[in-house]
């Protein structure tokens, strides 16, 4: 399930004491604060199913209380380096065309202006306890690094696979135990140049930039954040708007909507739709 929708499902799971295998970031991007401690109160199991944090996820079992940083990875999607001039005409047919990942057209969007990794920010926030300052980017293009964890003592533990989500996908549901798949392993002596991480540029990209500041504001700037993001990206699907103009929409959707502070879930879901009705009126000025 894709999107905000994902929300109310997750809490009646919660709530039913089931595992979650959670692929729906944006339930903890919007609530994550809600959902873990309804989690928490209810003994309800989230194993995530994103590949990086799956791979935070399997460094930190057994680990508890050693954690230091979490060192977030992503490929910086086809627009790499990219500037915002030169993004201005890219397409949506240019946009879905992710380097290393087959996905949906929206992810595939999210992955190009990298909003996905600021949801995956926000998300490793509430599944692994840890604050803004806890959690590090790092553009790594090859996507063979899923994600790695800094400890205490200054070891770092990386999960590495070849870019299937197979891999995640079983291992949220076959936890704690490991069995055969028909993914293809990794073959180190095929790398070619290696793998490489570099710092992100956050003038190149600032839907990442503008996430980690709404991780930082908190309250429902996030849910602000998502639902405009959500509508956004869809009207640039469909050719209504360029590309550049997702940004630009989102950071307006950012500031005009008050935030709330420790919202409880009515709040949450009023954000939701004042941001969505603020993105299409935005575009019809």
């Amino acid at each position: 399930v894709m999107g905000m929708i994902g929300l109310q499902p997750t809490l009646a799971a919660i709530d039913a004491h089931k595992r979650i295998a959670l692929a729906n970031k944006e339930t903890l991007v919007c609530a994550g604060e809600l959902v873990m401690d309804a989690a928490d109160r209810y003994g309800a199991e989230i194993v995530p199913v994103d590949s990086e944090h799956s791979a935070i996820f399997q460094c930190l079992t057994g680990r508890k209380g050693e954690l230091r940083k979490v060192l977030l990875t992503g490929s910086g999607g086809p627009f790499r380096g990219w500037s915002r001039e030169q993004t201005k005409d890219v397409t949506p047919e240019q946009a879905v065309r992710h380097p290393n990942w087959s996905m949906g057209a929206k992810i595939s969007v999210d992955s190009a202006t990298m909003m996905n990794k600021g949801l995956e920010f926000i998300e490793a926030m509430h599944l692994f306890s840890t604050t803004p300052d806890g959690i590090e980017v790092l553009i790594h293009p090859e996507s063979i690094v899923h994600s790695m964890v800094e400890l205490v003592d200054g070891t770092v533990i990386a999960q590495m696979g070849v870019p299937d989500m197979g891999l995640p996908i079983q291992y949220a549901l076959t936890y704690p135990n490991r069995v055969e798949s028909m993914s293809d392993r990794l073959d180190f002596t095929k790398l070619g140049k290696g793998l490489n991480f570099y710092a992100p540029d956050f003038e190149k990209l600032p839907c990442l930039a503008l996430a980690i500041q709404c991780a930082r504001n908190g309250g429902t700037d996030a849910a602000v954040m998502n639902a405009a993001n959500e509508v956004a990206v869809h009207l640039f699907l469909d050719h209504k708007i360029g590309y550049n103009a997702i940004y630009d929409s989102v950071a307006a959707a950012v500031q005009a909507v008050e935030r709330t502070e420790n919202p409880d879930l009515d709040a949450i879901l009023a954000a939701d739709q004042e941001a969505r009705a603020f993105v299409k009126a935005y575009f019809k000025q």
